[in-house]
């Protein structure tokens, strides 16, 4: 193979079912164990593996994001420095702890 482009593009299911394994193991299927430089090597060409055939949920490290509200805000908009709730007191204005 003349190219690292050409490589992985040689990839197949089973080598990639593979390098995960061997990746997750941290040796090879022969049980050799896998250098730091392989390790490397090896991540990058599943990442590569990934990008080109898996849909991002499957990619490694997919972290699912969700739609949410801030503190049961209806419009997900986080209002900072506003308090809603009424002062049994009256008063509105801020009064230091006392600690004794």
């Amino acid at each position: 193979m003349k190219s690292v482009a050409e490589l992985l593009n040689n990839i197949t299911p089973d080598i990639y079912q593979n390098l995960m394994r061997s990746i997750e193991l941290g040796k090879w299927p022969a049980g050799d164990k896998l250098s730091a430089e392989q390790k490397q090597l090896c991540l990058q060409a599943i990442i590569a593996y990934e990008k080109k055939y898996l849909p991002p949920e499957q990619h490694t490290g997919y972290i699912q994001t969700k739609k949410h509200t801030h503190c049961g805000s209806e419009t997900g908009e986080v209002t900072i420095g506003t308090d809603n709730s009424t002062d049994k007191t009256g008063t509105d204005d801020i009064r230091p702890l006392n600690f004794k």
